[in-house]
């Protein structure tokens, strides 16, 4: 049996080290992904470009601009004399949001009915929520602060504190800074490693098929699980060593902490390579031109980021979206990348996802190699 799927294994690294330049590519290009989506992909968004009109020109309408302008969440880079002329600037695409000051402002706010106009551009998904939840914010904090002035100046009370009978205290647990690249370099990790491992074997059973050397490969005495076998581990073998350089770079470039063990990541990342490289082969064996399985390949690959939690919560999914999103292993994997790089948890934590991601390998193998049986049949 070894040397049966020994010799197929000879066969595939061959072919792979005849083509250098590819050879090259595959080494390299997961490498130089990850540096652009580390550089390019931000979940905060600040400094948002905005208008201001201020028709009301008193102390009070100066204060809430400067509480606009001091946040960091928005830049003042443009003033207007009304409401059109905001709604000009965000259809011009100059800036995302805008606010809007009523005339008689400071005396409106004397009288507690105060209210300020703030436009956001919701063609823009991150922007639009992160300036309206910064916006909505910075409102509420404005009119808390001009509350407890208002009280403090009526002597009905001498201490601020009193006023506040709620302090609510959040702690961020794994990432207290909320660094960006602490969240994306686990899922990147998954997402880079799921499509090298998919699209590396999705032409194995194709090419020999195509090629016409599938019938010298019948004469053998090789068994289709063997030929499987043989056919994914030089995938496997390059897909490890993608691995072992995007954590690196993850790690010494982006300076991502690793709080787990690297030994349990490397053990799982080879059964999460593992079971990509069977995906792959299932998409070969149902494949009858290198076309026909390119096109499974992006599509299987872009349903496996958007429901495999890498790019949205699985939990907000209906049940049965969670449920097809359940045949893609980054479903498995993402959450132990998670577990182990940014949180350091065990096998003892993790060993229901380890479990599924065996159980899924041994059900893309086996079903691969009845496929591939059926197809000979």
């Amino acid at each position: 049996m070894w040397r049966r799927i020994w010799a197929v294994m000879q066969k595939e690294f061959i072919q792979i080290l005849r083509d250098k330049s590819t050879l090259v590519m595959l080494l390299t290009m997961p490498i130089l992904q990850l540096l652009l989506f580390g550089y390019a992909i931000t979940m905060s968004i600040d400094h948002v470009p905005t208008i201001v009109s201020d028709q009301s020109h008193d102390s009070a309408s100066l204060a809430y601009v400067n509480a606009i302008a001091t946040s960091s969440y928005f830049d003042i880079v443009e003033y207007a004399g009304n409401e059109a002329g905001v709604m000009q600037a965000i259809d011009a695409g100059r800036v995302q949001a805008g606010i809007v000051i009523p005339p008689g402002f400071s005396s409106r706010v004397e009288r507690g009915d105060a209210q300020v106009l703030i436009l956001v551009d919701g063609s823009d998904l991150f922007t639009s929520q992160s300036a309206y939840i910064a916006a909505s914010s910075i409102a509420q904090a404005h009119a808390t602060e001009v509350l407890i002035t208002k009280i403090e100046r009526s002597g009905l009370v001498s201490q601020r504190q009193s006023l506040l009978p709620l302090d609510a205290r959040v702690r961020v647990l794994y990432n207290p800074n909320m660094d960006d690249l602490w969240f994306l370099i686990p899922s990147l990790i998954a997402m880079l490693l799921q499509t090298q491992s998919i699209v590396l074997t999705t032409h194995a059973v194709v090419r020999e098929r195509e090629t016409g050397t599938i019938e010298q490969v019948l004469v053998t005495p090789i068994r289709p699980t063997e030929l499987m076998l043989g056919k994914v581990a030089p995938s496997i073998l390059i897909a490890m060593i993608n691995m072992l350089t995007i954590v690196a770079a993850g790690v010494f470039w982006f300076h991502v902490p690793f709080q787990g063990s690297f030994l349990l990541f490397c053990g799982i990342s080879f059964l999460y390579i593992f079971s990509g490289t069977a995906l792959g082969l299932v998409i070969s064996t149902v494949s009858q031109t290198q076309m026909q399985s390119q096109q499974l390949v992006m599509t299987v690959i872009l349903l496996g980021m958007i429901l495999g939690g890498s790019m949205f919560p699985r939990y907000v999914m209906p049940a049965g979206i969670r449920f097809v999103g359940s045949i893609f292993p980054m479903t498995y994997f993402t959450p132990l990348a998670q577990g182990i790089i940014t949180k350091g948890l065990g096998i003892h934590t993790l060993w229901k996802s380890v479990l599924s991601l065996m159980i899924y390998i041994i059900a893309t193998v086996s079903l691969a190699s009845r496929m591939f049986k059926q197809g000979l049949d």
